[in-house]
């Protein structure tokens, strides 16, 4: 690939701690045509110092009230002078100089709207969010049969697409899930690029795990053209439990985590009720049938 100019957009809150490895490997990468734009939510912990010191093309500084998701993407879509746009989570690591030519050189093509990277898991991650990492990145990822995948976290964006209908700004989450289906929809591709690798990942509790299954769940249910009926309490939660507790089981006794199994069971029991009272929220307030509070 040429070494075209490229824009890094980069969302941070509270992050210092990784950003004095990931600002590190921006500088380190082989590809060095690039200006960074960083949208910061109010960090007190020192990353703004650390941000400032990368001399960012444009350094946006927000309050955490003011924080929504699909608005500050859409905002530093608006500030790139690049056509090639990567967005990087300021908690996510490059691994090595390579990380960031493979994403720029997988948008060269006119068809591909979007692509991801691969992500691997902290060394402290948990044994039920490591195997989810497993299953959606892995050398033998389930996500590659799923109806759909994709994840912001480590990616790029054609702009000349995105003008054409940038994030939806009604939404919370799942956002760059429904940005990519239209993408896909519209007759694009959304391509996953394992030779860009940044180590990320979150240890929720979990009520947070509920949490975020129920937002992404709710943004699902406004756009789902069934019935509430196609995800019914015994599939989703019940059947849906029994399900991820027997893969997790497997993935703890091949990696030796057993006894990580009791809290990867509560972590899913909580994902699944999220996931079944989220969609049917979100899907209920597409038919105006309950208020959008």
């Amino acid at each position: 690939m040429s070494d075209q100019p490229v824009s890094i957009i980069m969302r941070s809150f509270n992050e210092g701690w990784a950003l004095k490895e990931t600002l590190p490997a921006l500088r380190a990468q082989s590809l060095r045509s690039w200006e960074l734009i960083v949208i910061d939510s109010g960090s007190r912990d020192g990353s703004q110092e650390l941000i400032r010191s990368m001399e960012p093309a444009h350094f946006i500084q927000i309050t955490p009230a003011e924080y929504n998701p699909s608005r500050v993407m859409n905002q530093g879509m608006r500030l790139a002078r690049s056509g090639v746009c990567i967005f990087l989570n300021a908690d996510a690591t490059p691994q090595g100089p390579n990380w960031l030519r493979p994403l720029a050189a997988a948008l060269e093509s006119d068809r591909v709207a979007a692509c991801f990277g691969r992500q691997i898991p902290r060394p402290d991650c948990q044994a039920v969010y490591a195997h989810d990492y497993e299953r959606c990145f892995g050398d033998s990822r389930e996500s590659a049969g799923w109806d759909h995948f994709f994840s912001m976290v480590s990616s790029g964006l054609r702009r000349d697409i995105w003008v054409l209908r940038g994030f939806r700004e009604d939404l919370q989450y799942a956002e760059d899930d429904e940005y990519t289906r239209w993408c896909k929809a519209s007759g694009y591709e959304v391509r996953y690029v394992p030779e860009s690798v940044v180590m990320h990942s979150h240890n929720y509790t979990p009520e947070q795990a509920r949490k975020r299954s129920f937002g992404d769940a709710r943004a699902i249910g406004k756009a789902w053209k069934g019935s509430p009926a196609d995800v019914g309490w015994p599939r989703t939660v019940i059947l849906g439990w029994l399900r991820d507790v027997l893969r997790d089981l497997g993935y703890c006794r091949r990696t030796g985590r057993l006894p990580e199994l009791a809290h990867a069971a509560r972590v899913r029991w909580n994902q699944r009720l999220g996931r079944y009272a989220g969609f049917r929220k979100g899907w209920a307030e597409r038919h105006g049938l309950v208020d959008h509070g």
